[in-house]
């Protein structure tokens, strides 16, 4: 039975909405800024908490680009989004289809050193990128990867955490279905298709929802293998276009171009949320 405790529930909305606010107010002070002009946001402290006139001006340059006001010229972040987007998918898809198989392998096939291969796996999540980066770049420099799709994303498509994920989820996985397949005449690769992957679908969109928002973020290892414009996320972009030393900074353009960079990973939460939540506690598998 649930007892009913107004003070508790009282308490707990306001600490939520605390939250919420904590949370969505430095969201709120960075559109502001991006309607207004730099020299409002630089001249006027503190800032005003209240939009300005000038957002069509501020999106306009934050996506295309071009001369500023103080005569600086800024890179369009159109591009860089597309890059960011392009390599979220594509870090995001790979660390889910690669990971599927090796979970799929590990389990369902019997080979000699089995365990062994599942711990080396898992044991690389003490390798990060950020450990091995020396190595790593000079593999893809070696490759001709630098300046590419290929260098950005495949170095980061490797998962040990979503392969003990989907292994963890397989295990669970009763016979039954499995005997039954083998009845029917399934091969594996019948089995994985028409069996595992239904079963794995939300945890595949959880996953796919934490993998797409790592490989948005990207900043060191982008920084590393990309040294042609064309080729920057929206991340690098937006460091950037921080102007250094005496230069002035169009901060509104700045603000502008991190607000676009937050609309995909939230539209990503918000489609897939139902999902999300459901791969991350439900427990009938």
């Amino acid at each position: 039975m649930i007892e009913n405790r107004p003070v508790a529930t009282v308490l707990a909305h306001l600490t939520l909405i605390l939250g919420v606010l904590i949370v969505a107010f430095p969201v709120y002070i960075t559109f502001v800024a991006s309607t207004q002009t730099a020299e409002q946001i630089v001249q006027n402290v503190p800032m005003s908490l209240l939009p300005g006139n000038n957002m069509v001006e501020s999106y306009r340059l934050a996506l295309f680009g071009g001369q500023t006001q103080y005569g600086s010229k800024l890179p369009p972040a159109g591009p860089m989004l597309m890059v960011s987007l392009v390599s979220a998918l594509v870090i995001a898809i790979g660390k889910i289809a690669i990971s599927l198989l090796s979970a799929f392998a590990v389990v369902y096939f019997r080979f000699p050193g089995r365990g062994l291969v599942f711990w080396m796996i898992f044991i690389t999540l003490m390798l990060p990128v950020e450990v091995r980066i020396l190595p790593t770049y000079k593999v893809v420099s070696d490759l001709g990867l630098l300046n590419t799709y290929a260098g950005l994303t495949v170095p980061l498509i490797a998962s040990a955490t979503a392969t003990f994920l989907f292994r963890q989820f397989f295990l669970t996985v009763p016979d039954e279905l499995v005997e039954a397949a083998r009845i029917d005449g399934a091969g594996p690769m019948r089995f994985f298709k028409d069996v595992l992957l239904p079963l794995s679908r939300t945890s595949i969109a959880a996953l796919f929802v934490i993998q797409f928002i790592y490989g948005w973020n990207q900043y060191l290892w982008p920084l590393l293998v990309t040294t042609n414009e064309d080729m920057y996320p929206v991340v690098m972009g937006i460091k950037r276009m921080i102007s250094g030393g005496d230069a002035a900074t169009e901060w509104n353009a700045v603000m502008a171009t991190a607000m676009l960079a937050m609309i995909p990973p939230a539209l990503v939460v918000l489609l897939m949320q139902k999902w999300f939540v459901k791969g991350l506690v439900d427990t009938e598998k």
